[in-house]
């Protein structure tokens, strides 16, 4: 047996699982750890690897999932993360002689547990630990070169109409932390807060980061940040999936990690 991030214990998966990711990023983590045919669904959000994952029926998204859809491809398995999924939709699940998976990685480390995690459901050890031995390195490297980092404070936006940020609690903010940016503000009572004009201008920050995505920011809104601000700090677009996205995608997100820190950014 082996616990999810709901404590709910699991036991190895019997003959061919049929799963439904509903987590864009363990979507391309179960495709690579050699899942490929026995992903049966999964959300439009969950576009990589882009060139097999077409072929897998769509369940709706990550937010707005059909239930009766999932149920039609007769899943053994569904995988939900807590950030992503409405718990109303474990709640819907529950009962449908289906296991649901609940995941919450929170921070780097944990992508190691969610690798455990699923090598131990899907029996796909060897391509687990060969990830954990290589995101284990890369981490170390990474940890390794920490004195030469610049300390920044960092606004993180995620969205736009309503501006939204980060909390530090949050996976994405652990993981610039790595290079020693703490995200603002600080303290705050949700995970994913809305910010006024007022509260730009107000927030102490060094850099302003744009991810793309979930909202697709673009250059053109680097202007529109300095006039919400009242200022021009600088601001840049950054690859949300590799600063977001856990599992084998984290690997790649070390490594922007260090190039972000070795940019005109610093």
């Amino acid at each position: 047996m082996i616990l999810d991030a709901s404590d709910h214990p699991h036991k190895k998966a019997v003959d061919v699982p049929r799963i439904v990711s509903l987590v864009p990023s363990i979507t391309e983590l179960l495709f690579d750890l050699g899942l490929k045919e026995s992903v049966v669904g999964r959300t439009p959000f969950c576009i990589h690897p882009e060139n097999e994952v077409s072929s897998v029926k769509r369940v709706g998204g990550t937010k707005t999932v059909n239930v009766d859809k999932i149920l039609s491809v007769n899943p053994t398995h569904v995988i939900l993360n807590i950030d992503e999924n409405k718990s109303e939709l474990f709640e819907a699940l529950k009962g449908r002689e289906v296991e649901i998976i609940v995941t919450h990685p929170a921070k780097p480390e944990d992508n190691l547990e969610l690798f455990d995690l699923l090598a131990y459901i899907f029996s796909c050890e060897e391509r687990a630990n060969h990830l954990a031995v290589e995101f284990k390195k890369k981490l170390k490297t990474l940890r390794t070169k920490s004195s030469q980092f610049v300390r920044r404070k960092v606004l993180y936006l995620i969205w736009r109409e309503p501006w939204m940020t980060i909390s530090s609690e949050t996976y994405i903010s652990k993981m610039l932390n790595l290079i020693n940016w703490e995200t603002v503000p600080s303290q705050t009572e949700k995970r994913y807060p809305a910010l006024s004009p007022d509260d730009l201008s107000l927030l102490d920050f060094d850099l302003c980061l744009l991810s793309s995505e979930p909202y697709p920011f673009k250059e053109k809104h680097i202007t529109e940040i300095y006039d919400a601000s009242g200022d021009c700090r600088p601001t840049f677009l950054v690859d949300g999936e590799k600063l977001s996205w856990y599992g084998s995608r984290a690997l790649k997100g070390i490594d922007y990690l260090l190039e972000l820190s070795e940019t005109k950014m610093c």
